[in-house]
C-alpha cells in the first residue's frame, strides 16, 4: 500500500491469487487519496454491474465507516446528485467514479490523478475496438502533475493474461522474501512439487501435517514460526529490494530513487486470512477436478495458466519410449560436456553424452543448492565438474567442457572460478 500511494512510483501492478486483501488495499489507498491528498480517482471494474456492486458493496460501507470520509460526505444515505452509483463527490470538491471497463465511452472525457484496475484480467484485451484498458484508461491521468496508476488481479491464462502483459511492461518483478526462522537464508515461499527438496510439504493422507521445507539447508517451517515481518521485496530481474515500499535500494545496499513502474506478487501461502492445511486440501480437491488444477494455479498461486498445445499423450505410452542405460554413459558416447545455469540460490548442472552424428544422451542433472557467493557452494560445484562416470566399456570417463551461465549472479563469480578451478575447460 505504501507503494501505490508513493507519489514517486508511477505505476504499481499486483499479480495476486485470492485471499491477500487487494480490495482492502485499493479502498485504502483510494480514501488516502481523497482524504488526505485530495485528489481525483477512477476505478475501473470488468463490466458495469461489477462497478455497481463494488460501490454499494464496498464504496459506500467504506465511507460510512471510516470517520473521516464520512465527515466529507453530507449525503451519506440519501438521495443526491453527488451521491450515485457511479459517482461520490466529496464536501472537499473530490470526485471519485467507478466505472465498468467494457465500454469505451467510460474512458472518456474524465481527468483524473488516479486510476485504479480491479480484476485486470477479466477486462477485453480490445475495448471495443479502440485498444487496451490500462492504455485507455492512463489517458486519463496525462494531464495530473502526480498520476498514478494502479492494476491488480488474479492471472488466467499465459499469454493473453491482461495483467500477465502488464507486468511483463515493468522493468521490476518483486518477491516477498522471508527469512527461515532456523538458518536465517532469506526465500521467496514456493509451493514446489514431489521433485523439488523445497516448498509445501505434507505427509501422505495428512494435510494437517503440512510445513514448509527451507530450500537453503533443508529446515523444517512452521506457519506459526514464520515472521513475515522481516520479510523484504526483491526484484528477481535487478536485485533492488525494499522493505516498506517508500524506501528503496540496490542490490548493493545503496539507496536509490523509487522506480517509474514496479510489479509485486503475492499469492496465498503468505495470507493472513487462510493456513497452509487449506491450501493442500485446495490442491487434492483440484486433482479430483478436471478443471481444477486451472483453477488452483490462478487463484492459490497466483500464477498465469498454460493451457496445453497439441495432442495429450497417456504418460504410460511415453514410459515405454523409455531406453534404459545399462551404464551411467551409454556405449556410443565418446565425449562428455556439461552446462552449468546459475540462480540466485542454486546452481544446476546438466551432464550430457555425445556420440557420433551430433547424438546426444543426457547422463546426469545435478542440483546445487545454496548461495552463489559461497565458498561451500562452489566447493560442491567443483566436485560435480570433476565427478567421474562411468562408460559402458567399464571405463571411467570425465567431463571435457564446461558452458556455465554467468546470468543471474555477479559474473565475477564465474570468471574467478573458471581460472582457479582445478578443471581448465570452462567457458562462459
Amino acid at each position: 500500500m505504501n507503494c501505490m500511494g508513493n507519489d514517486q512510483v508511477r505505476t504499481v501492478n499486483l499479480i495476486k491469487s485470492a485471499r491477500v486483501g487487494y480490495t482492502k488495499m485499493l479502498l485504502g489507498v483510494v480514501g488516502y487519496f481523497i482524504e488526505h491528498k485530495s485528489r481525483n480517482s477512477l476505478l475501473f471494474q470488468p463490466t458495469d454491474s461489477a462497478a455497481e456492486d463494488f460501490m454499494k458493496s464496498h464504496v459506500e460501507a467504506t465511507i460510512r465507516n471510516v470517520p473521516c470520509l464520512k465527515d466529507l460526505s453530507p449525503w451519506l444515505g440519501r438521495k443526491h446528485r453527488d451521491n450515485t452509483l457511479t459517482l461520490k463527490r466529496f464536501s472537499s470538491g473530490v470526485g471519485f467514479w467507478c466505472l465498468g471497463g467494457a465500454a469505451a465511452k467510460n474512458y472518456r472525457e474524465k481527468s483524473v490523478d488516479v486510476v485504479c484496475y480491479d480484476e485486470l484480467s477479466s477486462f477485453e484485451p480490445d475495448v471495443e475496438k479502440e485498444g487496451s484498458p490500462t492504455l485507455l484508461g492512463d489517458k486519463r491521468i496525462e494531464g495530473s502533475v502526480w498520476p498514478k496508476s494502479i492494476r491488480g488481479s488474479t492471472p488466467k491464462i499465459k499469454g493473453t493474461c491482461q495483467i500477465e502483459k502488464a507486468a511483463n511492461e515493468s522493468a521490476h518483478f518483486m518477491r516477498f522474501y522471508v527469512p527461515c526462522p532456523h538458518c536465517g537464508e532469506a526465500q521467496y515461499l514456493k509451493f514446489g512439487d514431489e521433485s523439488t527438496p523445497f516448498g509445501l510439504k505434507w505427509e501422505k493422507d495428512s494435510p494437517e501435517s503440512v510445513f514448509y521445507l527451507c530450500e537453503h539447508h533443508g529446515c523444517v517451517i512452521h506457519q506459526s514460526e514464520l515472521d513475515q515481518s522481516n520479510g523484504r521485496w526483491i526484484c528477481e530481474n535487478t536485485g533492488m529490494w525494499t522493505r516498506d515500499g517508500l524506501m528503496f535500494f540496490s542490490a548493493r545496499g545503496d539507496e536509490i530513487p523509487p522506480p517509474r513502474s514496479i510489479t509485486f506478487h503475492i499469492w496465498t501461502a503468505y495470507s493472513p486470512f487462510t493456513t497452509w492445511i487449506q491450501i493442500v486440501y485446495d490442491w487434492l480437491d483440484a486433482l479430483k477436478d478436471p478443471n481444477g488444477l486451472k483453477t488452483f494455479v490462478n487463484t492459490t498461486l497466483g500464477e498465469t495458466w498454460e493451457e496445453a498445445v497439441g495432442e495429450k499423450l497417456d504418460h504410460q505410452v511415453l514410459m515405454d519410449k523409455v531406453v534404459r542405460y545399462t551404464a551411467a554413459v551409454p556405449a556410443r558416447v565418446v565425449y562428455l560436456t556439461a552446462g552449468i545455469d546459475s540462480q540466485r540460490n542454486r546452481f544446476e548442472m546438466y551432464v550430457w553424452g555425445w556420440a557420433p552424428g551430433e547424438e546426444a544422451f543426457l547422463v546426469d542433472k545435478i542440483i546445487i543448492m545454496g548461495r552463489p557467493d559461497e565458498e561451500e557452494t562452489l566447493l560442491r560445484v567443483d566436485a560435480a565438474i570433476n565427478k567421474k562416470y562411468c562408460h559402458a566399456d567399464g571405463t571411467e570417463m570425465t567431463i571435457s567442457r564446461v558452458c556455465w551461465d554467468t546470468g543471474g549472479i555477479d559474473g565475477e563469480i564465474v570468471y574467478q572460478r573458471s581460472k582457479n578451478t582445478v578443471f581448465s575447460g570452462c567457458c562462459r
